[in-house]
């Protein structure tokens, strides 16, 4: 094994020896479809270091991240399907491809032109008869993928002129709502509801699933502070009112934030 642990190539060579005959019982058994879950769930400890602003985290998560992309390629390996160096030199010429303004002779415009060049790039790229929209993987929590989906027919023209007409619809689909009477109509109007939401969120280059977890972690800790509260006052927080309750939950927004 090689000393400078910091080196791409022994990182590449640890997951190799884990995937060997004589290597880890458990690493070894290991296919695409059964590390699926460690590759979204290690992603989204990479997005909460990143919420928390803990830049030590962050890079413990981004390498627990990076085992996943190397573990994958491992098993490539062995199937003869692709090498590291395959997805190394995959992205490596699309970053070339898609920068002309940066390694070609196109004029670097500002970030708006850059984004829309990207597209029309992407387009260029994309197989005949394939909607510019399957490039968002459906997989996708739901938010992420509205985002997405919404931001690609931008892309091609295919958006509000300005923000307020936007902000008119979410109006008119919480009417819309208010006059839903049956479940099937409630659901429909809900997700009209949060597509809109999406929409608004993506004009303000707003993430809707990071303020999200945000707010959640917001509520967690205000929450706990409530519980904490009554225990410290031995009372039980079903039991207060909701006055009583309401004023707990105040205290505890001024106290956690």
């Amino acid at each position: 094994m090689q000393k400078d642990l910091g080196d791409f190539n022994a990182l590449e060579g640890i997951v190799a020896r884990l995937r060997a005959p004589d290597g880890c019982p458990w690493d070894r058994e290991q296919t695409h479809s059964s590390i699926k879950p460690y590759l979204e769930e290690e992603a989204y400890e990479v997005l909460q270091a990143l919420d928390e602003q803990d830049t030590s985290k962050l890079c413990e998560e981004l390498g627990d991240l990076l085992l996943q992309i190397l573990l994958h390629a491992q098993i490539a390996r062995e199937s003869g399907e692709f090498e590291m160096r395959d997805v190394i030199r995959g992205i490596a010429t699309k970053l070339i491809r898609r920068h002309p303004h940066v390694f070609g002779e196109a004029p670097a415009g500002n970030a708006r032109d850059v984004a829309l060049e990207w597209e029309i790039l992407k387009g260029d790229e994309r197989e005949a008869g394939r909607s510019v929209l399957d490039g968002a993987p459906k997989a996708m929590p739901a938010l992420s993928y509205s985002h997405s989906i919404q931001r690609r027919a931008a892309g091609v023209g295919f958006d509000w002129p300005e923000y307020k007409g936007i902000l008119d619809k979410l109006v008119e689909e919480v009417g819309e709502l208010r006059r839903s009477a049956s479940k099937r109509e409630k659901i429909h109007e809900f997700g009209d509801i949060l597509f809109a939401l999406v929409n608004a969120a993506r004009w303000q280059d707003v993430n809707l699933e990071e303020a999200l977890r945000l707010a959640n972690e917001r509520f967690y800790r205000r929450f706990r502070h409530m519980e904490e509260e009554c225990s410290r006052r031995n009372r039980v927080l079903r039991d207060l009112s909701f006055d009583e309750q309401n004023a707990l939950w105040e205290e505890a927004k001024s106290k956690v934030g």
